[in-house]
């Protein structure tokens, strides 16, 4: 077999994996589309972190402004955890009803 085939067989090979990494969402490999598959998991990440205190701050906002200690601080913390795991279940493609695919744009 002469060199030439084998470099042809081993890139029908690559291209194999390529497209099975691409139907698995696993990208091309390249720099850039890790790049953004860092970002989005970064940008996930922060907006599930970051939903606790946001909405537990909300609560406190509430209490405070309505004089209804410790309800609003105890039913913005339950609404944060909820967004937090609702945001890591959209991450991870987890969730049944909108998950997030390819590029950020939403899928039924």
């Amino acid at each position: 077999m002469s060199e030439r085939e084998l470099q042809t067989q081993q890139g029908g090979r690559e291209d194999q994996q390529h497209s099975e990494d691409a139907r698995a969402g696993r990208g091309d490999g390249s720099p850039a589309a890790r790049t953004r598959r860092g970002a989005r998991a970064y940008q996930a990440a922060s907006e599930a972190v970051f939903a606790i205190p946001i909405a537990a701050g909300l609560g406190y906002w509430a209490d405070r402004s309505w004089e209804t200690d410790p309800w609003g601080l105890l039913l913005g913390l339950g609404f944060g955890f909820a967004a937090f795991v609702l945001r890591l279940l959209r991450a991870r493609g987890l969730s049944g009803d909108m998950t997030e695919v390819g590029d950020g744009k939403r899928e039924r």
